[in-house]
């Protein structure tokens, strides 16, 4: 596994010995007899709303992870620790690259955010990049479904997905709090372990996390191709029975921060590192390393005095790099360094008017140098202005948000691409919601919007061989602004411990852009790939979710759940690729003393409404446990062993361009060890 020099120093003397000392101070039993106060850092959705309301009280429909919830439905990837929610799926290329799906819409349509700022990486870019953070370390994941671009980023047209890791402290402290995780087994093998500690004295804060892990090649229950994918004319041979091969990964990485706390805010630094080497599943002799290295900044006040009543700085360097190695080799680099802030200021409440204005910018420059180098040098910046404001009227409650963007994408000269080309854009959206509450019980939640998107440099400027999905992939450097217009609509229920939730959409582009096949083959180093090019379609997506919690006992609580996405190309009327099917599943949750059991179905149905040149999927049932056992010591410790796929049955998700040569592991079980004091 390759390091720079750089990175070699800060793992040895920075990493390794925190995770020592956190291990440690865990397992001495000492600082929780002193004193076994616990901080509980809050678990608001505010990627939902600005103003930092409860989930009950979203116009946006809103899915948050947080606590002992996440730590035990943590996965390898972003992608699987999310699949499942109402709407959202993942594009499982393979067990270690998996960005989310929501709503039938991926790559740049979904952006990734870790604490309120865009991850700059390469994921969007190929199915086989991996997501430039770690589940491991994150300490909340919130979910928005639906257009979130007015106050998040112009390419949020399907949802944002903030990963909240508490690098920089908010909160003041006094004392020690932390918690671990240690975890093994699985399909893959999984060795893997992660420690967080947060020390204050009322005024300064510091936190320090590390994390490790390392899995093994997939077990698989069958052949890894697909019985249609071999059948195909010069199809793959079925080869490789009960075993994904190259689907091994090797990672690490931690973080160091520290923030002056005061009654009404904080300022703060951190710097975190992510390592992470790992089969491509695609090609048996190709692996990724990658590496980022990223600077945080952050600073809140609230409860001020005057017009302005709150402000909210937030600025993040970052420094992207992954070589693609080919037999031990390197064959092409990727690149992307860039820094991306925002600055928001909320206004004291105008008569039951309350609401914030922001400035948001990034600027970025992509490189892809070697073999496979498809797309060109890249300089990316975009500026935006935001409002968002919310009316109260009685128990009901108005929402307005606007965006005015400004986006460059310059190409540069590179390898093969002789030609630099220049497009500005200027993408502008707006949104009108509202929350009518019906009673104590029932409410009913609807959101408009008008939503632009400037197209990604990979979209404009691709012209090249693209292993990873086997095609050769054209761009069009002519392609305006993505638009669409949708409307969301929840219909809500809550009465004590039982909640109930279902709503529906309906998005229509008037140019979605997407990746489509013109049938033409195009002679790459003597070898035949189909050309795809980037063309912008009408497209309409709708769908269905629901969401259902009830407490049937003391100790007894089921929950239901629910979605269906329908995504059609209005030119011909033809679906649209990669759109999960109906899903449906249940589950049922035990809590008794120290001792916690749950079991858990979804049943994804078969996906036979394909794209051309797009198999059939079949469907499948995930049957899952969970048993927990909090062990009888003064520290808050908890066994945890978590069994999947109990039926042993193939799990290819539709929504994954590599289904049909890969699928999810086999039945097995994980066992782990978590804490928190």
């Amino acid at each position: 596994m390759y390091h720079s020099p750089k990175a070699q120093v800060l793992k040895a003397f920075a990493f390794r010995p925190i995770l020592i000392a956190l291990a440690a101070t865990f397992a001495s039993p000492t600082i929780a007899a002193e004193d076994n106060k616990t901080i509980d850092l809050p678990t608001v959705p505010v990627t939902g709303n600005p103003l930092g309301v409860s989930s009950d009280a979203l116009v946006v429909p809103v899915s948050v992870l947080s606590g002992r919830e996440l730590s035990l439905k943590r996965e390898g990837t972003l992608g699987e620790t999310l699949n499942g929610i109402p709407g959202v799926s993942a594009t499982q290329f393979g067990p270690n690259a998996s960005r989310p799906v929501i709503r039938g819409l991926d790559g740049e349509r979904v952006r990734i955010m870790q604490n309120g700022l865009g991850i700059l990486d390469a994921s969007s870019l190929s199915f086989d990049h991996a997501v430039g953070v770690d589940p491991l370390i994150i300490e909340q994941i919130d979910v928005v479904r639906g257009p979130a671009a007015l106050l998040y980023g112009g390419s949020a047209m399907g949802g944002v997905v903030n990963a909240i890791d508490h690098r920089i402290p908010k909160e003041q402290l006094d004392g020690v709090t932390g918690r671990a995780e240690t975890r093994f087994g699985g399909p893959d093998n999984a060795r893997n372990g992660a420690a967080v500690i947060d020390v204050g004295n009322g005024r300064i804060a510091i936190h320090a996390d590390a994390y490790t892990r390392k899995t093994s090649d997939l077990d698989i229950p069958g052949y890894a191709v697909s019985r249609r994918k071999s059948a195909q004319a010069n199809g793959p041979a079925r080869e490789n029975r009960g075993k994904l091969v190259n689907s091994s990964a090797d990672g690490d990485g931690g973080a160091l921060g520290a923030a002056l706390t005061f009654d009404n805010g904080y300022i703060g630094t951190s710097f975190s590192t992510l390592n992470n080497n790992y089969g491509v599943v695609a090609e048996e002799n190709v692996r990724i390393d990658m590496q980022s290295n990223r600077w945080d900044v952050a600073s809140e006040f609230t409860d001020l005095s005057g017009l302005i009543n709150r402000v909210k700085l937030r600025i993040a360097h970052t420094d992207y790099e992954h070589r693609e190695l080919e037999g031990g080799e390197v064959g092409t680099t990727f690149k992307n360094r860039g820094i991306e802030g925002s600055v928001e200021v909320g206004h004291k409440a105008i008569g039951e008017l309350n609401g914030v204005v922001g400035y948001q910018f990034n600027n970025t420059n992509f490189e892809a140098l070697g073999d496979e180098a498809f797309v060109p040098g890249v300089n990316t910046q975009n500026h935006a202005m935001y409002v968002y404001e919310e009316l109260a009227i009685d128990k009901h409650k108005v929402t307005f948000g606007g965006r005015l963007g400004h986006a460059t994408v310059d190409s540069k000269a590179s390898g093969t691409f002789t030609n630099p080309q220049n497009n500005s854009f200027n993408p502008n959206s707006f949104a009108l919601g509202g929350l009518y509450t019906i009673d104590n019980n029932w409410s009913l939640a609807g959101n408009l919007s008008h939503n632009e998107r400037a197209p990604s440099y990979f979209e404009l400027y691709a012209n090249g061989a693209h292993v990873a999905t086997a095609q050769f992939e054209v761009g069009n450097a002519d392609l305006k602004k993505e638009r669409s217009n949708g409307v969301d609509a929840q219909l809500r229920w809550k009465d004590a411990n039982h909640s109930f939730s279902i709503g529906s959409y309906y998005t229509r582009f008037s140019n979605f852009i997407g990746l489509f096949g013109t049938g033409n083959e195009i002679n790459v180093n003597g070898d035949l790939l189909p050309e795809a090019k980037f063309i912008a379609v009408p497209a309409v997506f709708k769908g269905l979710e629901a969401e259902a919690k009830f407490k049937l006992t003391d100790r007894l609580n089921l929950n239901l759940l629910g979605d269906y996405v329908h995504a059609k190309d209005q030119r011909n009327d033809k679906y649209l690729p990669r759109i999960a099917p109906l899903r449906v599943g249940g589950g049922l949750h035990y809590q008794y003393n120290s001792i916690g059991a749950r079991l858990d179905v979804l049943k994804a149905f078969e996906q036979d409404r394909t794209a051309d040149n797009e198999l059939k999927t079949d469907g499948y049932t995930n049957v899952s446990a969970l048993a927990t056992y909090k062990l009888p010591t003064k520290l808050n410790l908890e066994l945890f062993a978590k069994a999947n796929n109990l039926l042993n049955q193939e799990i290819r998700e539709h929504a994954s361009f590599l289904k049909d040569i890969s699928m999810q592991g086999q039945r097995s079980i994980l066992f782990g060890l978590r804490g928190d004091f």
